[in-house]
């Protein structure tokens, strides 16, 4: 069975990094240097209730990181800008794979076994596409 990720793993990161706008963000990996080679540790900012949140500070090195509430959100607002009435679809009715589409467009359906993975492809398509 496959295992459920919570985030974009370092390479998807990596790609998303070039293609959505950086304050999409809502973790990232912190660079760790080490003698023995680099390490990425995953950073969520603190939540201050009563202060306004801040967006991600990147050093050098950091490397962006979405969530699956960050990664929905993304699509959310491209579906909206390819039509005022599209949505997100997402079905897993009865199987091990979700399938992720945009309604009200011409989008064909994402399927892989995980969520992240799933809406990293859309955004992949969605780039290629020009509709981000």
């Amino acid at each position: 069975m496959e295992t459920i990720k919570s985030y974009t793993d370092l390479e998807q990161s990596k790609k998303l990094a070039e293609i959505l706008p950086l304050e999409s963000a809502d973790m990232y990996y912190f660079l760790d240097p080490t003698p023995a080679g680099n390490i990425y540790h995953i950073v969520i900012p603190r939540i201050d209730f009563g202060i306004k949140t801040r967006k991600p500070e990147y050093n050098e090195g950091d490397i962006p990181c979405w969530s699956l509430a960050a990664l929905l959100s993304v699509l959310q607002k491209a579906a909206y800008s390819i039509d005022e009435d599209a949505d997100v679809v997402l079905d897993s009715y009865k199987t091990v794979e979700w399938h992720l589409g945009i309604n009200n467009s011409d989008l064909r359906l994402i399927t892989e076994p995980n969520l992240i993975d799933a809406c990293y492809e859309m955004i992949i398509k969605l780039h290629e596409l020009k509709k981000l």
